[in-house]
């Protein structure tokens, strides 16, 4: 049987009832809110044959650790996306995709930054999403919340040992581009519509330097004003959305 892991917020929770409203136990509501956006929730869920519960403010904060809620708190059973790395890029050869796209996050400790990733890698159709077990942060309530649903959809594998998870993507013929600030080449140097993994590390401190190592090539992306970098989650999307767009120019 699955664990029991509970969602908040109004994406998290309507994303898994609109993709696996079987997996959800049961989803708890503050009745006192009797606004539209309200009112949709609860009329998709009872349409989905959800359990739901009346719970005031106070309950659903101690069920999710949060006041960030919005009024809705689901317990749901986990779902597994895939069992492993090699099993996941396997099924996706298999499917005849040949040009994977994989985020990889080095150092990314906040949980709210890995949420953005996860929802920027989800809009970007990433593959998979790549972390060190340490030095990371986990998939919790919170993760799942500021993910607005993508937790429940985008593949994240924490690893032990990232340089040799790295290299094993390169044997697969995968080109593991990192990010650095003190590089010329731009992410717009560079051809991304082959197989790649991107490489993004916590901004100010950046990949760690055994990983900037394992990398193929290193890119920057241009800063034209006083800022140094970008967030993760922001830097990400430049990164994603820039290889998206080559791919399709490119289709």
């Amino acid at each position: 049987m699955a664990a029991i892991k509970v969602l908040f917020g109004f994406h998290a929770v309507g994303v898994r009832i609109k993709t696996d409203a079987a997996s959800v136990v049961e989803v708890y509501f503050d009745a006192s809110r009797r606004d539209m956006r309200m009112r949709q929730f609860v009329a998709r869920a009872k349409e989905a044959q959800v359990r739901l519960i009346e719970a005031d403010g106070a309950r659903l904060s101690k069920l999710c650790g949060s006041a960030g809620h919005q009024g809705v708190v689901a317990r749901a059973h986990d779902v597994q996306l895939a069992t492993s790395l090699d099993d996941l890029l396997d099924a996706v050869e298999a499917a005849g995709n040949d040009h994977p796209l994989i985020l990889v996050l080095d150092g990314i400790t906040d949980p709210h930054n890995l949420g953005a990733c996860l929802r920027v890698a989800d809009g970007a159709g990433v593959q998979a999403v790549i972390a060190p077990k340490d030095h990371a942060a986990g998939i919790n309530a919170t993760v799942a919340k500021v993910a607005s649903g993508a937790a429940e959809t985008v593949p994240y594998f924490m690893v032990t040992n990232l340089a040799r998870t790295l290299n094993e993507l390169k044997e697969r013929q995968i080109w593991v581009i990192g990010t650095s600030d003190d590089v010329t080449n731009t992410i717009y140097d560079v051809d991304l519509t082959g197989p790649v993994a991107l490489v993004l590390g916590a901004e100010g401190a950046g990949i760690r330097q055994l990983t900037r190592k394992t990398c193929d090539e290193l890119v920057s992306i241009p800063m034209a004003g006083a800022v140094e970098s970008l967030n993760v989650s922001v830097a990400s999307a430049v990164c994603l959305y820039e290889a998206r767009r080559q791919r399709r120019a490119k289709a």
